[in-house]
């Protein structure tokens, strides 16, 4: 980490006034709140002047009239992980966390991720956008079943379904089409799922240590991922070092191709046939709930949770208008 972090560890105070921003109007929002109030206390137990701040339910003006010196961004899906939110502070001028508008942007639409793995040389499962249930079956038929379908912008596997008949075409399309009109239809890796958290930006981001994601019956759904107890997490995941240290180096590859600063993960499928790693999505604003990962590989790379929110907290600035 760069030595400014450093320094903010030792004087927290130094932070100045901090909203962290957390609600907002996603279908995200319930897990943005148990976030932002990790984040929250966290924060404050290490002498932060921490704010808590809903966009749903204060206009983001309010940041420089109550005079806040930077933004913990601890929102989820659209309207905060889309690059919205982020343009907007970026014009009232205030520092936040993670990365910049574009591949903010980026980051939420998996096709466009995709595409430009696809173009950086990185794996990732073969995929066609559909806009009918007749291009969700023609996908089917591309690809084979079973087959995954969901919305391109959306995260915590809202809208999603696990194809496995060629009669589900039309109901996996407008379970997807609810949440958004670019529908997502991906070669389906059947294997080990994975994530590596990354912190950091540019030439000082590194991995943390690969998780194995172990969910019931190999569904590792909305519930399963924030409400129960019963999925299992391997950190670090029972790998040999060799292909752990390769899923780590592609995985900051990969968030590196899109120009992600600060923070992020990357979730990798490693496919059971041959071990080979496939690239799924980024998320560049993932949780920091009980259940959330890259609190769980900062643990395994001795850092604790209050010591990661600073540091991702230290990190906070403006990526188009320069650092205030």
């Amino acid at each position: 980490m760069s030595s400014p972090a450093i320094d903010y560890l030792r004087d927290p105070a130094a932070l100045g006034k901090v909203a962290v921003l957390f609600g907002g109007r996603s279908a995200e929002r319930e897990v943005s709140m148990m976030s932002g109030a990790g984040v929250l206390a966290a924060l404050r137990s290490r002498g932060v002047d921490a704010h808590a701040f809903d966009p749903a339910e204060r206009t983001l003006d309010d940041l420089v009239r109550d005079g806040f010196d930077r933004a913990f961004i601890a929102l989820h899906g659209r309207y905060g992980e889309d690059g919205t939110v982020q343009g907007a502070l970026e014009l009232l001028g205030i520092p936040y966390t993670g990365s910049g508008v574009m591949a903010s942007a980026i980051g939420i639409d998996k096709a466009c991720t995709k595409r430009i793995w696809t173009t950086h040389g990185l794996p990732t499962p073969g995929f066609a956008l559909a806009h009918s249930a007749a291009d969700v079956a023609a996908a089917a038929a591309r690809f084979g079943l079973p087959m995954a379908v969901k919305p391109s912008r959306e995260g915590s596997t809202i809208g999603f379904t696990k194809m496995v008949s060629a009669d589900q075409a039309q109901a996996a399309f407008e379970i997807a089409r609810r949440h958004d009109e670019d529908v997502l239809c991906e070669e389906f890796v059947e294997g080990r799922e994975l994530t590596v958290a990354i912190i950091g930006s540019g030439g000082e981001a590194r991995a943390l240590p690969v998780i194995e994601i172990i969910a019931p019956a190999g569904n590792y759904d909305y519930q399963n991922k924030y409400f129960r107890d019963d999925t299992r997490y391997e950190c670090p995941a029972a790998l040999p070092d060799a292909l752990a240290d390769e899923i780590a180096a592609l995985s900051l590859r990969a968030y590196l191709a899109i120009g992600c600063e600060g923070w992020g993960r990357v979730d990798v499928m490693l496919r059971r046939s041959d071990e080979r790693p496939y690239l799924l999505e980024v998320n560049t604003s993932p949780g920091m709930t009980g259940h959330s990962l890259v609190p769980m590989a900062a643990r395994a790379a001795g850092m604790s949770y209050e010591e990661l929110c600073l540091r991702i907290l230290a990190s906070a600035s403006l990526k188009i208008g320069g650092r205030r």
